[in-house]
């Protein structure tokens, strides 16, 4: 019997804990309790996630303490984020070990940001031809979509598409990095160019393409207004687009047989 081309399910660890967290601490329970159920909670809804995506592969991706790179080229980097409950920093050690009792292992590194590691894993088993589905609400990942790549929002109960991308942002995947680098992230504090809006970057990117393309107008005797705003923060644009762009080359340190799914009934315990 031919064996299933691999299925990777990559869970954005924090973005589903987080989640079914803040439903708990709405339920007045102590602290303690929230945690008992959040871990409930994440057993149960990982468990729907492997049954309903029957994956040959799976794995829960954390953020660790980490001190990025983009904290170090940019500073404001993500400042104004609402910090996690101290309760469940404390219960994370507890919420990693309900992965791996529904069989799922976990990534966690001190160096690496869980974004960039899980545009790594997506990347590169969709470079082999085979499928990733990618389960977070951060749009984000929307960048990474591609006929081998699929973001799945959990909580909304929809697919983070191709279709969903123009719906709400009038480009294409492809185009995704070059929108927010004119826009910038509010949630991630990044800034892009003062003045230009979604609405204003969408009609820019489907008149010229790139931000390269833009860059390159923008140096024209006649260029319109907003690609004027673009030639004065030509460094900020450029700066958030390196920002926004999530990494897909980082050495993982492990390949996809040691997160098979079901794992072996050899694996230890």
């Amino acid at each position: 019997m031919q064996n299933p081309r691999p299925q990777l399910l990559i869970i954005d660890a924090l973005n589903l804990i987080r989640r079914l967290h803040a439903v708990q601490v709405q339920q007045a329970l102590t602290p303690a309790q929230a945690l008992i159920a959040t871990r409930a909670n994440l057993i149960n809804t990982c468990r729907k996630l492997l049954a309903n995506s029957e994956p040959t592969h799976a794995i829960a991706v954390f953020d660790g303490e980490v001190h990025s790179w983009r904290k170090e080229v940019y500073p404001a980097y993500k400042e104004g984020r609402t910090p996690m409950p101290e309760e469940l920093r404390e219960g994370l050690a507890q919420l990693q070990d309900a992965f791996w009792e529904c069989g799922v292992d976990a990534l966690l590194s001190q160096t690496d940001e869980a974004d960039d590691l899980i545009a790594t894993l997506a990347t590169g088993v969709a470079q082999h031809g085979h499928q990733a589905t990618i389960i977070s609400t951060d749009k984000g990942f929307c960048q990474l979509i591609c006929p081998q790549i699929q973001i799945r929002d959990h909580f909304n109960k929809r697919w983070l598409d191709a279709a969903f991308v123009q719906q709400q942002y009038g480009v294409t995947p492809a185009q995704l990095v070059d929108f927010w680098a004119l826009t910038g992230i509010g949630g991630s504090n990044i800034k892009g160019v003062p003045g230009i809006g979604p609405k204003t970057a969408t009609t820019l990117l489907l008149q010229h393409g790139t931000l390269a393309a833009l860059l390159s107008a923008c140096e024209q005797d006649d260029a319109a207004k907003p690609l004027l705003k673009l030639r004065q923060h030509r460094d900020d644009a450029l700066l958030a687009q390196r920002l926004v762009r999530l990494q897909r080359d980082i050495p993982l340190g492990f390949n996809l047989r040691e997160i098979r799914y079901p794992p072996p009934a050899d694996r230890a315990e």
